[in-house]
């Protein structure tokens, strides 16, 4: 018996503080807000790939074998850093011989020009005639000549020397290497391929029935991976279609920011034109509820729809992000109201406020 008035004590003492914390909680009230109809404007999504404004690829111009590669993919390079060194013992020596070349040249001047020197001498006394004199300055004429002709050759076997030592056009970060230590690089192969850091441009492929909307654009968005958004501040759009796939190259530059932006990284482009530029047997009107309603969790999209009781968490479909309004192309009837807060409204309790 006393066990169990002691048990039914601590019952009794368990419900008493269970009917204080709930009589002390308060309701969670949250704001709402009314699904409405917005005039329509087109609406253009299309998937596009950053690319550098500035990219080079490093080829050799010279045949060898590669001796040293400096940097790796990645590193960050200056202009005129030194980034691949190629085996120039055959230019050097065909250097050496070009030297050789201007040396027996200027030797051969020098004597065609002592023996016209000679002649003339020799036609004062009058022991030669005009014509050994001119075959003589024809002489002097093909060494001189000759002498240009070797030091152009010596001027080129330098050129090509330099070419044995590759280094960055400007400044830079190296994209990919396309070699290795020990590689024959002969004339024309890829080397390095560089870009300059900063300066992004996202490409988009337009089908040729959408070029004329996309020229319309009134807005438009590059949207990041990290949902960051950004305006392009230059827009190209190529004159040429592709003849398999009839689509445009559509060229969005990027503003400098500070997101990692790396080529080859998908991003998405959303472009809106005015009302009139609408298709004719569009839509009148949209569906459209502010951003901070929108819930998303990995790959579910939701709102917290207002009931009798509360809340309800209920999946729909939207559009893109323009001017913190994105349009709702399913899961939603106009005059539903929805909670501005979806964290909020996710809690026990949680009550709708009238908009």
């Amino acid at each position: 018996m006393p066990l169990l008035r002691h048990f039914t004590a601590i019952l009794c003492l368990a419900g008493t503080v269970a009917a204080t914390s709930a009589a002390d909680v308060e309701p969670v009230r949250v704001q709402t807000t009314v699904v409405g109809n917005t005039a329509t404007s087109p609406v253009m999504e299309l998937d596009a790939v950053l690319q550098p404004v500035r990219q080079a690829t490093v080829t050799a111009q010279v045949g060898g074998n590669v001796m040293a590669l400096r940097v790796k993919a990645g590193d960050m390079v200056k202009r005129g850093q030194a980034l691949v060194r190629l085996d120039d013992r055959e230019v050097r020596a065909n250097t050496a011989r070009s030297d050789a070349a201007v040396a027996q040249a200027e030797a051969e001047l020098r004597n065609a020009q002592q023996v016209l020197e000679r002649n003339r001498a020799l036609k004062k006394d009058g022991f030669i005639s005009q014509a050994a004199i001119d075959n003589a300055d024809n002489q002097a004429q093909a060494s001189q000549a000759a002498v240009r002709q070797a030091q152009a050759a010596r001027a080129q076997a330098a050129v090509a020397q330099g070419f044995a030592e590759l280094a960055a056009p400007f400044d830079a970060v190296v994209l990919a290497t396309h070699v290795e230590l020990g590689d024959l690089a002969l004339p024309g192969r890829a080397l390095i391929t560089l870009y300059e850091p900063g300066r992004m441009r996202a490409v988009a492929q337009v089908s040729a029935s959408r070029v004329a909307l996309a020229g319309a654009a009134t807005e438009v968005q590059v949207l990041l991976a990290d949902g960051q958004s950004l305006a392009p501040t230059a827009r190209e759009m190529l004159p040429t279609a592709d003849p398999v796939t009839q689509t445009v190259e559509w060229r969005l530059t990027l503003p400098a920011t500070q997101a990692p932006l790396r080529p080859g990284q998908t991003v998405r482009v959303v472009a809106r034109a005015s009302a009139s530029a609408a298709q004719p047997g569009a839509p009148a009107g949209r569906l459209s509820l502010p951003t901070q309603a929108v819930l998303r969790r990995g790959e579910l999209t939701a709102v917290y729809v207002a009931v009798p009781n509360g809340f309800a968490l209920r999946a729909v479909r939207v559009g893109p992000l323009a001017g913190g309004v994105v349009d709702v192309v399913s899961g939603l009837n106009a005059g539903e109201r929805v909670a501005l807060d979806p964290v909020r409204a996710g809690l026990q309790g949680a009550t709708a406020i009238s908009p």
